[in-house]
C-alpha cells in the first residue's frame, strides 16, 4: 500500500459520501452554534429574563446535555441497525431541525432556537456512535489509522471554518436571514451525501437485529454504557485518554478570546488566527499518524504527542510577552516574539493529533463489532462529561482563584504529565498483544 493511501480513499464511494456527510455535519454544527451565540451576544439584551453571560452558558449547556441523556440510546441503535441507514435518518432529521432553526432565524424568534439548539445535540449524539463504528466495516485494517486522520482533519477544519464563516456572516446587516439559508442548504448536503454511503454488511454487525433490543430508558441506558466500555481495561484507559484531550482542547479552544484580548492585546482577528492554528496543527498531525504508523495499529505515536502536549503548554507559558503591544494578526505573524506563541500553538495541535488519532484506531480495532457503537457511545458521554469539567475547571482556576490564562495552561500542561504516564504503562500492555505486532 503507497504512502498516501489515505488521500487515495477520498476517490473511493466507500468513504468519500461518509466524509463528505460528517465534515458537512460538523460545518453546520458549528455554523449554527457560532453564529446564535453571536447574535445574542450582539443583538440581543439576554432572553428570559437572563443575562447575556446566562444565556451563552446555557445555549452551550443545552448542546451537551443530550449526551449524557440519549448517548445509551444511540449507541444501542448503532449496534442493532444497518449503519449507512441509520446516518441517512439523522440526516433527515438534521433537515426538519434546519428548515425550522430557518423560520427562527428569518423571524428572529431567539428563544426557539434554544430549544433547536438541544434537538441539534440529540441529532449529534446519534450521528457520533456511527461516525467511528462504521470505519472498521469499510476501510481494512491497514487503513484505520488513516481513516481516522482523514475524519479527525475533516472534524476539526468543519470547526474552523464554521466558527469563521459564522463570524462572517455576523458582518452582514441580514446576518440571521443568511445564516438561514446556509444552514439549510448544509443540511440537505450533508443529506443527500448520506445518500450515496453504501450498505454495511461486513462483520455480520451490519445485518438488522443482531445488537441489543433499543430500550428508551435514557439515564439507565447511558450507564449501562459505562459498563460496557469498561470490560476491557485497556479501551477503557484509551477512552479516558481521548477525553483528557477533549478537555485540554476545550480548555484552549474556550480561553482563545480573552488570551487573545488580555494577554497578547490583539483585536478578533487574532482569535481567528489563534484557532487556525491550533486545528492546522491537530490537521497535521492527524494526518501524520498514518506515515508514523506505517499502516499498523500502534500506540507509539500517543507517547510522543502526550510528551509534546506538556513541553510545548511548557512553552507556551513563557512564550506569552510579559507587556504586549496592541496587536492584529499581522503583528502575530511578523513579530518573533509573537511567531513563538503561534509556533507552540501549531506544535500543540500536531501533539494533539498524533495523540487521538491512533487511540480512535485503537478502540475500534479492539472493540468486539456488536458492541463498538456503544463503546463509541460512552467515549462521547466521557468526552462530554471531561468538557464540563473542563468549563468548571476555567471558572474555578480562572474567575475564583484569579488565576491568569497561561498559568491556567501551565497547570494543565504540568497535570498532562501524569497522562504521559498512563499512556505510557497503557502501551506497555498493549505491546505484548497484537496492537503493537
Amino acid at each position: 500500500m503507497g504512502t498516501h493511501s489515505q488521500f487515495r480513499l477520498l476517490g473511493q464511494r466507500r468513504f468519500l459520501p461518509f466524509y463528505l456527510t460528517q465534515f458537512s455535519g460538523a460545518f453546520n454544527d458549528n455554523l449554527y452554534k457560532n453564529a446564535l451565540l453571536l447574535l445574542i451576544a450582539y443583538q440581543t439584551t439576554g432572553m428570559f429574563g437572563l443575562s447575556v453571560n446566562t444565556v451563552i452558558n446555557l445555549a452551550a449547556f443545552l448542546f451537551i446535555l443530550p449526551f449524557f441523556l440519549f448517548s445509551g440510546i444511540a449507541g444501542q441503535a448503532a449496534d442493532r441497525y444497518e449503519k449507512a441507514a441509520i446516518i441517512r435518518q439523522v440526516k433527515l432529521a438534521e433537515i426538519g431541525i434546519m428548515a425550522f432553526a430557518a423560520l427562527a432565524l428569518w423571524f428572529g424568534w431567539y428563544e426557539g432556537l434554544l430549544v433547536l439548539l438541544f434537538l441539534m445535540g440529540i441529532q449529534s449524539t446519534f450521528f457520533g456512535p456511527v461516525k467511528y463504528a462504521i470505519l472498521p466495516q469499510v476501510l481494512g485494517e491497514d487503513e484505520l489509522v488513516g481513516g481516522n486522520g482523514l475524519v479527525s482533519m475533516g472534524t476539526f477544519v468543519a470547526i474552523l471554518l464554521g466558527t469563521i464563516a459564522a463570524g462572517l456572516l455576523m458582518g452582514h446587516e441580514a446576518a440571521a436571514k443568511l445564516t438561514a439559508v446556509g444552514v439549510l442548504l448544509l443540511a440537505i448536503f450533508g443529506y443527500l451525501a448520506a445518500r450515496q454511503i453504501p450498505e454495511t454488511i461486513s462483520e455480520g454487525s451490519g445485518v438488522t437485529g443482531t445488537g441489543p433490543a433499543v430500550q428508551f430508558r435514557p439515564v439507565r441506558e447511558t450507564w449501562q454504557l459505562m459498563v460496557v466500555a469498561s470490560e476491557r481495561k485497556p479501551v477503557l484507559w484509551a477512552i479516558l485518554a481521548i477525553s483528557w484531550f477533549w478537555f485540554l482542547g476545550a480548555a484552549y479552544l474556550t480561553q482563545f478570546p480573552n488570551f487573545a484580548h488580555s494577554n497578547l492585546h490583539g483585536d478578533e482577528t487574532v482569535v481567528t488566527l489563534l484557532l487556525s492554528m491550533f486545528i492546522i496543527g491537530i490537521s497535521i498531525g492527524s494526518m501524520m499518524c498514518e506515515r508514523l504508523t506505517r499502516h499498523r495499529i500502534t500506540l507509539a505515536p500517543v507517547l510522543w504527542g502526550a510528551l509534546g502536549l506538556s513541553l510545548l503548554g511548557v512553552d507556551l507559558f513563557f512564550a506569552v510577552p510579559a507587556s504586549p503591544e496592541p496587536s492584529t494578526w499581522w503583528t502575530l505573524v511578523t513579530d518573533p516574539v509573537y511567531i513563538r506563541v503561534l509556533l507552540d500553538l501549531v506544535g500543540i495541535g500536531v501533539c494533539g493529533g498524533l495523540f487521538i488519532v491512533p487511540l480512535y484506531a485503537f478502540i475500534q480495532h479492539e472493540t468486539p463489532s456488536l458492541k463498538r457503537a456503544r463503546i463509541i457511545a460512552a467515549l462521547n458521554v466521557v468526552n462530554a462529561l471531561f468538557m464540563v469539567m473542563s468549563a468548571l475547571a476555567g471558572i474555578l482556576v480562572l474567575g475564583v482563584f484569579n488565576v491568569g490564562i497561561p498559568t491556567f495552561l501551565l497547570l494543565l500542561s504540568l497535570v498532562n504529565g501524569f497522562v504521559l504516564v498512563a499512556v505510557w504503562r497503557l502501551r506497555q500492555i498493549t505491546s505484548s498483544s497484537a496492537v503493537d505486532k
